[in-house]
């Protein structure tokens, strides 16, 4: 009899390479998963359902709440027709005034100053109450939260009810030192919820042994390792085709989000250093626009090119083009610091050397299995140190290369699913016991 587990997500669930793992190892493995995650209304093509396989559903909630689409439906109406514009700006600036008069100006400063961060609290709290409303199932024996985002909706579904379900917390990343999670706000979120889940998960033993030395317990490890592949299981995408470049461009390859705090302004700087090559940044993000600018100022278009982010199951057939690949985070954070990201396994597996940080978890990989350089990434001119090395040594190029077919026999998601089954099977038998 199948094991029922509602699992939660705060993304679109496009290119989750994570989940998506997890999900179908439980899924072929006695477990039936449905997963919560959050509709794009931008993308057409995307369903709010989808059937992945007999025993993993994904269903999508609605990403803004109907009146607020409604209310912008309108103010573009207003906008296309000038007449009824100006009319509904009149009538705006009147009621302004009449605010004006009767609570004075600090109202309207504040409405001012509030407006967008209300509109966020807003949008956020519907959809996490649309997710518990999806979730709050009688039928799920274990609820799993990926992340803090969706930890709260996990909590309320299993434990607000008279027969307690068991929670499982997957914590991504770091998540009272990361990018975007200043605010003490997420601390103290987290180290209340942590003393209600039933079992924790994190990505790696840096991490791990950071958790014990903040709340006193040490949680599981499942590593971000990608599926195993070989290079004859993948059909190269035409990439210096449809960048336009020569067939014999080596292509210089960072994949993953356009985020801060990447290294990715200082890869973009080494660039002028690079003995030859191209670089090739895939993937989306907020500091995309700025980047690209960056590139146009330097008149670097020749040499720096950009692609939208590729579908995960795709992505694989782009990597298989790059000479070397690029994993240069910034220690502007723990999150960064302890990062064994899940680029640097997926240049590997398609048997790409690699030019990365020098940080911990990344180093013990790169070092320990030498299948690249690890570098100063806080330096423009240690990147291209490293690229440059990798241009003109052939023989240790080829023996990182070849190396890196030793490591996937390692570093692959294949060996992680025994352990990630076992903490499962073990809440599962808590939870009937």
């Amino acid at each position: 009899m199948s094991k029922n587990v509602c699992m939660f997500v705060w993304n679109h669930f496009t290119n989750d390479a994570r989940v998506l793992r997890e999900c179908t190892a439980l899924s072929e493995n006695g477990y039936s998963v449905d997963l919560i995650c959050i509709d794009d209304p931008s993308d057409s093509g995307l369903e709010k359902f989808e059937k992945k396989n007999e025993n993993f559903h994904v269903y999508r909630v609605r990403r803004y709440p109907a009146l607020l689409e409604l209310l912008q439906k309108i103010f573009r109406k207003c906008m296309q027709n000038k007449m009824i514009g100006l009319i509904a700006f009149l009538i705006w600036l009147v009621l302004i005034y009449i605010n004006l008069l009767v609570f004075g100006s600090i109202t309207i400063l504040a409405g001012v100053l509030l407006k967008t961060k209300l509109k966020v609290v807003w949008v956020r709290g519907s959809i996490i109450f649309r997710m518990v409303a999806s979730g709050f199932n009688s039928k799920y024996d274990i609820y799993h939260s990926n992340d803090l985002n969706t930890l709260p909706q996990g909590y309320i579904c299993s434990k607000f009810r008279i027969n307690k379900k068991k929670l499982i917390y997957d914590s991504h990343e770091v998540q009272t030192s990361r990018t975007g999670y200043d605010s003490k706000y997420h601390g103290i979120l987290e180290s209340f919820l942590i003393k209600r889940i039933d079992t924790m998960i994190v990505e790696n033993h840096t991490r791990a042994h950071f958790n014990k030395d903040l709340y006193g317990f040490y949680p599981n490890v499942i590593h971000n390792y990608p599926f195993t592949q070989t290079i004859k299981q993948v059909e190269k995408a035409p990439l210096q085709e449809m960048l336009k470049l020569p067939q014999s461009e080596k292509v210089f390859l960072y994949q993953g989000g356009i985020q801060a705090g990447r290294g990715l302004d200082k890869l973009i700087k080494a660039v002028p250093l690079f003995k030859e090559g191209t670089l090739v940044l895939i993937g989306d993000g907020k500091i995309k626009p700025q980047l690209v600018d960056m590139v146009n100022k330097m008149k670097l278009d020749e040499k720096v090119k950009f692609l939208p982010k590729v579908p995960v199951n795709e992505l694989p057939s782009y990597t298989k083009n790059a000479y070397l690949g690029f994993q240069v985070l910034n220690n502007v954070n723990f999150n960064h610091y302890s990062a064994s990201s899940n680029k640097l396994f997926e240049y590997i597996m398609s048997d790409v050397p690699v030019v990365a940080c020098s940080f911990p978890e990344i180093k013990k990989v790169v070092e320990g299995e030498q299948v690249g350089l690890c570098i100063d990434s806080h330096s423009h001119e240690s990147i291209a140190f490293g690229v440059n090395t990798l241009l003109e040594d052939n023989v240790l190029y080829q023996t990182f290369k070849d190396n890196c077919l030793a490591a996937k026999k390692s570093y692959n998601w294949e060996n992680e699913t025994d352990n990630f089954l076992t903490i499962y099977n073990e809440v599962s038998y808590i939870a009937k016991h």
